[in-house]
């Protein structure tokens, strides 16, 4: 390589650095990626404090990320490059077979962790289950207990060889033998149709079909008539679902994934506490679909509370201790359901015995995904 040549090469990398800083600059900022499906970080705030705690510098990194200029296209870039460098797995999502992201989920400890050099404390499974016991003592009615495994276990056979995942169906057991409240084998309803699309390639969640697996586990287990899924008439609401693992990952050459409903919405009443007051919602929003969010379609997303009464006044009320699962799942609730209470621990700090008694519920399922159950913070609050 000539002088020359280097020389060149140095003004133009510089050039291209140099252009890329002015243009970051001159753009507009943004506050939210729809393409990623979070919030961008906003100018970091200069002080004394700040500085001294490197919170300026952390935060000014982030912001410079976030903020530069073709973003996006850096995003896919990088996932390509370690796609092609052989590597499995982006960002804690690996790169599947069958075109599938799978999320990578961690052992998650029996004894809580002590708090050490900067890394906070974690509760172990046995204080979260202590929580659930708590409850189930709490509470004049039947309590159930329900954990989704992830994609990770059910999907197994499509893991990048030697991919290390948590041992999910060993753990749901021990904390099914290990706890006092009634148990859904979740785990056994899904587990036989693992060759199906139970959940997205793109997305943590179950699908419609997914959900319909599990809510006839729940229904086994209260003893209820299962559904038939030949009774209902799939209806496809949209074709171009990207879900969370396309926005984390970088992966930007999978197919989308398609949304299906199965039940009508018809003899059907919503009532959604989105900010602190009653107001009218519905089984299916089809605003949703126009946006990147797509499984909001779902209820219309994460809300404190959301109750849900159908037709059927002589079926039972069950109140679902619950994450963004039961959205989908919900529609099968109503076919075996009077009224249904969706109680979201992230923005409910309601005692849930008081409701329960406020509410004449006549049973209680808690119903959590794996990776939820062994990471929420909020359970402490079953106990209230």
């Amino acid at each position: 390589m000539t002088k020359k040549f280097s020389i060149f090469l140095t003004v133009l990398f510089c050039a291209f650095i140099g252009g890329v800083c002015v243009i970051s600059l001159l753009l507009p900022d943004k506050d939210f990626s729809p393409l990623e499906n979070r919030y961008l970080q906003k100018p970091p705030k200069l002080s004394l404090e700040t500085l001294g705690s490197g919170k300026f510098m952390e935060d000014a990194e982030d912001y410079v990320s976030d903020h530069i200029a073709g973003r996006d296209f850096w995003v896919a870039a990088k996932a390509w490059s370690e796609r092609l460098s052989g590597k499995k797995e982006n960002n804690g999502v690996y790169f599947g077979a069958q075109d599938t992201l799978i999320n990578r989920v961690d052992t998650p400890a029996w004894e809580d962790t002590p708090a050490q050099q900067g890394v906070p404390a974690k509760q172990g499974l046995s204080t979260r289950l202590g929580y659930l016991d708590t409850l189930v003592g709490n509470m004049s009615v039947p309590v159930y207990f329900g954990l989704i495994p992830s994609a990770a276990e059910i999907w197994r056979d499509r893991l990048p060889a030697g991919a290390p995942t948590a041992d999910e169906k060993a753990i749901i057991d021990q904390l099914y033998f290990s706890t006092g409240a009634s148990t859904i084998d979740l785990y056994g309803a899904l587990a036989p149709h693992s060759g199906e699309d139970i959940y997205y390639r793109t997305d943590h969640h179950w699908t419609s079909l997914g959900a319909y697996y599990g809510a006839n586990a729940i229904f086994e287990a209260l003893g209820l008539e299962p559904l038939d899924l030949n009774s209902y008439q799939k209806t496809t609401v949209t074709d171009q679902f990207n879900g969370t693992l396309f926005s984390t990952s970088g992966v930007r050459w999978l197919p989308p994934d398609t949304i299906d409903a199965y039940v009508p919405n018809e003899g059907i009443k919503v009532t959604s506490w989105f900010k602190g007051s009653p107001e009218e919602g519905s089984l299916y929003v089809d605003s949703y679909l126009d946006v990147k969010d797509k499984y909001s379609y779902f209820l219309g997303g994460n809300q404190a509370l959301c109750v849900i009464e159908t037709e059927r006044a002589d079926a039972p009320k069950v109140l679902v201790v619950r994450d963004s699962y039961s959205d989908s799942l919900a529609p099968f609730l109503t076919e075996r359901f009077s009224e249904i209470h969706l109680f979201d621990l992230r923005y409910n700090l309601s005692s849930i015995k008081g409701y329960v008694e406020n509410n004449s519920i006549d049973l209680v399922i808690v119903l959590y995904s794996f990776a939820n159950f062994t990471t929420d913070t909020n359970l402490f609050l079953l106990g209230r």
